[in-house]
């Protein structure tokens, strides 16, 4: 069969290449064009264009490359209908893609379906009327939608979720055997050569200038206090320069690790997370955390995430569990002052570490198994099958 994939930024690109994977598993004739990025293409995707060509974010930049970013649109629209695969595949991406999935349902009877839910759950519910017209398959990757969809009358297929994959490929790769602790542990010390033998901290400050920005200087100085008992670790960021996290943390003899999160994490007392991704990671690698995320003009934002936002959480972990796991310390609660407060109490023998590992044993519970990308694949076969 003939597959046509959408993915609009790295991690979309990510995730598309190991679906892809997991349908050539299943259907060795598949055959794969796409709207995507290098991964995808070395999965043996003929790639139409590639998405750092449309990747704009933010009012101001999507309004100025505004001409740039509908002659892909129009492209991409074109070419479904010149190729006619058997099925266009949306990864998350929703500006783009759910204008696709109306096209596509407007000039074609090619199924559409969508792997990664918009978070539709958080903000813009009401594109849930367009899923439901324009979407004809939705593959979730977080179980608390399943029961958000279904208030909706709109039936999905929970399939696990990658990041349980891809921290459960690399323990299984990394795990030291039985009496290496300490060896896996001045493996990765000698590899940086410069950190010293103390325990670590670390801290994961975002992916963004404006995360960075906005975050890592209330984070060095809440450990500020911790550095003699601590090493103080950064996990950067690809596209920041060192340069550019030393300006923020002025003040703070700190470490730098580049392309090594989950090494860094592994070796890791406890952490100071910017909520996303990262988060999820954290807890799957069984590192208690503090969540942070400063938002300039705090009280506004704080009043405007309850009016606009529909969740009760903003990390995944929590949203996961149901609960509160993990202490999410947002806007202008995120003070120095807090964090190291929260922070004390996740560090050997403070009052919340163990009650916080407990919950990341939950929340690795209604996560479920290793899979989502196999999963999902069959899912797909099975019902084009049909």
């Amino acid at each position: 069969m003939k597959y046509y994939l959408i993915a609009g930024e790295a991690s979309g690109d990510i995730h598309a290449s190991h679906l892809m994977a997991a349908i050539k598993e299943e259907d060795v004739e598949a055959r794969f064009r796409c709207f995507g990025g290098d991964m995808m293409a070395a999965e043996g995707a003929e790639l139409v264009q590639h998405y750092r060509d449309l990747a704009y974010m933010g009012f101001i930049p999507v309004l100025m490359h505004l001409c740039t970013i509908l002659r892909g649109m129009k492209r991409c629209q074109e070419d479904i209908l010149q190729w006619q695969p058997d099925v266009v595949i949306l990864v998350d991406y929703p500006g783009f893609n759910l204008k696709i999935a109306r096209f596509v349902k407007q000039h074609s009877r090619i199924p559409v379906y969508y792997y990664i839910s918009p978070k539709i759950w958080a903000w813009k519910e009401y594109r849930i009327k367009d899923i439901k017209r324009d979407v004809d398959a939705l593959f979730s990757i977080l179980p608390f939608e399943v029961e958000f969809y279904e208030k909706h009358h709109y039936p999905i297929y929970y399939v696990g979720n990658p990041t349980v994959d891809e921290v459960n490929a690399w323990t299984l790769s990394n795990s030291p055997l039985k009496g290496e602790d300490q060896i896996q542990n001045s493996k990765f010390k000698i590899q940086n050569s410069w950190m010293s033998f103390l325990p670590v901290i670390a801290l994961l400050p975002g992916s963004r200038k404006q995360e960075v920005r906005d975050n890592l200087r209330r984070m060095v100085e809440a450990v500020e206090p911790y550095r003699k008992d601590y090493q103080i670790v950064l996990a950067a960021a690809p596209g920041l320069d060192d340069d550019f996290y030393r300006k923020y943390a002025s003040g703070l003899d700190i470490c730098i690790v580049r392309g090594q999160t989950y090494s860094l994490l592994q070796h890791s007392t406890a952490a100071l997370v910017t909520s996303g991704t990262a988060t999820l990671e954290t807890a799957l690698l069984r590192v208690p955390q503090v969540v942070c995320y400063y938002m300039k003009a705090g009280r506004l934002a704080s009043f405007a995430r309850r009016l606009i936002l529909k969740i009760p959480y903003i990390s995944l972990v929590n949203l996961v569990a149901g609960e509160e796991v993990v202490p999410e310390l947002v806007a202008e609660q995120m003070t120095p002052e807090n964090v190291r407060r929260h922070l004390a109490s996740i560090l050997p023998g403070g009052s919340a570490r163990e009650a916080q590992l407990q919950g990341y044993e939950r929340m690795a519970a209604i996560l479920g198994e290793p899979g989502a990308a196999k999963r999902a694949a069959s899912k797909i076969i099975e019902l084009l099958s049909l």
